[in-house]
């Protein structure tokens, strides 16, 4: 029997239900699409920051993570710094490559390209990547951007139909002649195969050889670091530009060639146009031309293609170039490199769940030099983990926050006292005179970290400084200070003084609380969530957390300190998967 009863409660069940399942797509809906529909406004920024436009072809590995957490840093650090910046990621979702990908997964390349960018937007976000603006190159905004650049080129009188054969990539999307071959491989270490002619556009690369010569040696073109700068130098000057095959007839999976359905644009054109779409370009052209500093960070594997392609057509459609090129190196593990055949990839999303979010940034950051290639290994992030974030960092934050929510300073920040020198001295009186001179200047040497760092995280020349990317070497400036306050906490030793000398111990714990204060606004770009932990724990207002604050926000008498909690647990080593 029809139970109309029933039938009557799913109608109603339905008709309640259907416009709040719509409003929740609506609103789970990827926060990378509403930034993306956000870019129709004209934008007005000091520093454009990008990843690299990520191939869909395969899953995200470590690189990507690393590559999008140090251009995130930088942004962060610029924004902290009092500049405006603007981040952006994104997929490249077209090619042979995709397309060979997304058959043997038994998907049209719509769908696997789908499916594997919303990996690459889940990553971003769980390695806490503030981009604004998520690019995919199969979206409507992108053919419109890509199509734009295409015509301008042609227009420029830089693109003319030939025909082309050689030794191709289908990895790297590329052309190779043979004495860029290694060992019968491209120089990424892909394979290669032989071509037969086809026709094919072609944009000429080689009107542009001299003005790139000149552009990056006299750093109109940066390119970080200089190992890099030299090997495209050494590319340009050694060999005349070939012009660039820049279509393809074999495959259909991409964008039509403007005017000749018969050839998709090559996919790095396609791929390098992001930058612009990103900044809705054609319409808000000035949003890239306006801005004072772009720059790109990628992968040493894709450095030619920035400093060479991108530069050129850019200059062919009368478009100002980017300011920088970073390009850092490969990772190994454990000594060994990341293959397929060896099976030792390394999952960034495992690192997170082994070692939190923090400590795995901290290290992708502090390990390598960037710029060099970086070795992964379970016994180096435990050191960094539990060796210095645990041991030192969070030992630093435990300890002064424990203290200062007891008696009597019971959860309130003291007044901060006017003779730091003589409260040195007197609670370290058993302190050599090195060590009384290292405490003397620790205050001051803690609130000019901003100036510290600076020269680290300089991506365009300025009036004092070379360009210069260097988070390791930014990051030893703040491990300076936290050493060297866990060393005056030590030779203060305030629990000591609260039998002896009641007010010198709260003088002490408030030096210390300063120098906390002043490490936790240090650390924010590169670890967003530890430093904001600690900010909260000693009660920094939000708005006191810019680095504007290093010298001016000292904490207001009886602002609230709360009770500690661990900011970096130790890793119980045998707790970890056996791949990480």
């Amino acid at each position: 029997k029809i139970n109309m009863h029933k039938i009557t409660w799913c109608m109603y069940l339905c008709c309640v239900l259907n416009p709040i399942a719509r409003g929740l797509q609506n609103y789970v809906i990827p926060s990378v699409r509403r930034r993306r529909i956000a870019l129709c406004a004209s934008l007005s920024q000091d520093l454009y920051v990008t990843t690299p436009i990520y191939y869909v072809n395969a899953l995200p590995h470590i690189g990507h993570a690393y590559t999008s957490v140090a251009s995130d840093c930088l942004a962060r650090f610029a924004k902290l710094d009092g500049e405006t910046s603007f981040l952006v990621t994104g997929t490249d979702e077209h090619g042979e490559k995709v397309a060979e990908s997304a058959d043997k997964a038994g998907e049209t390349p719509m769908e696997f390209a789908t499916r594997i960018s919303k990996k690459f937007q889940a990553l971003a976000d769980a390695y806490g990547i503030k981009y604004d603006a998520f690019v995919r190159t199969t979206s409507p905004e992108h053919a419109k951007a890509v199509n734009a650049l295409w015509n301008r080129i042609e227009e420029n009188g830089d693109i003319y139909l030939g025909a082309y054969e050689g030794w191709y990539c289908v990895r790297d999307e590329c052309y190779y002649t043979e004495s860029e071959l290694v060992d019968g491989k491209a120089p990424t270490g892909a394979e290669v195969e032989w071509r037969t002619k086809e026709a094919s556009y072609f944009f000429k690369l080689s009107k542009y050889q001299d003005i790139l010569i000149k552009s990056i040696q006299n750093r109109d073109l940066i390119i970080l670091p200089e190992s890099r700068k030299n090997e495209v130098l050494s590319f340009l000057t050694s060999q005349p530009l070939r012009d660039l095959s820049i279509s393809r007839t074999t495959f259909d999976w991409g964008l039509k060639v403007p005017g000749d359905n018969e050839h998709i644009i090559y996919v790095w054109i396609d791929a390098l146009t992001n930058y612009l779409t990103a900044l809705n370009f054609p319409d808000n052209e000035h949003n890239w031309s306006s801005t004072p500093k772009k720059i790109h960070f990628v992968g040493k594997d894709i450095l030619r293609f920035h400093a060479i392609y991108w530069p050129a057509m850019l200059a062919s459609a009368g478009l100002p170039w980017p300011h920088t090129i970073v390009a850092h190196g490969w990772w190994t593990k454990d000594g060994q490199k990341i293959s397929k055949s060896l099976g030792n990839a390394i999952d960034p999303l495992l690192l997170l769940d082994a070692y939190g979010l923090d400590a795995t940034r901290y290290f992708l950051l502090a390990e390598v030099p960037f710029g060099a290639d970086g070795d992964y290994s379970r016994e180096t992030m435990l050191a960094s983990t539990n060796g210095f974030l645990a041991n030192a960092v969070g030992n630093l934050a435990q300890r002064v926050c424990t203290m200062l929510t007891k008696p009597p300073c019971q959860s309130q920040a003291p007044p901060f006292p006017t003779n730091v020198n003589d409260i040195i001295k007197h609670a370290c009186d058993q302190a050599d005179d090195d060590s009384l001179n290292l405490f003397f200047d620790l205050v001051q040497r803690a609130r000019a970290l901003p100036q510290a760092m600076r020269p680290y995280m300089q991506p365009t020349a300025s009036q004092n400084e070379a360009p210069c990317i260097r988070f390791d070497l930014a990051l030893r400036e703040i491990e300076s200070i936290v050493r060297d306050s866990n060393k005056f906490f030590d030779a203060a030793a305030p629990w000591k003084l609260k039998k002896t000398d009641p007010d010198a111990m709260i003088a002490v714990l408030t030096i210390s609380l300063e120098l906390l204060r002043c490490i936790a606004l240090a650390y924010q770009p590169f670890m967003p969530d530890a430093a904001a932990a600690i900010l909260d724990q000693i009660g920094v207002p939000d708005n006191e957390r810019s680095f504007a604050h290093f010298e001016s926000g000292i904490l207001a008498e009886g602002s609230p300190i709360s009770k500690p909690k661990p900011v970096f647990p130790r890793i119980d080593p045998d707790s970890l998967h056996c791949d990480i």
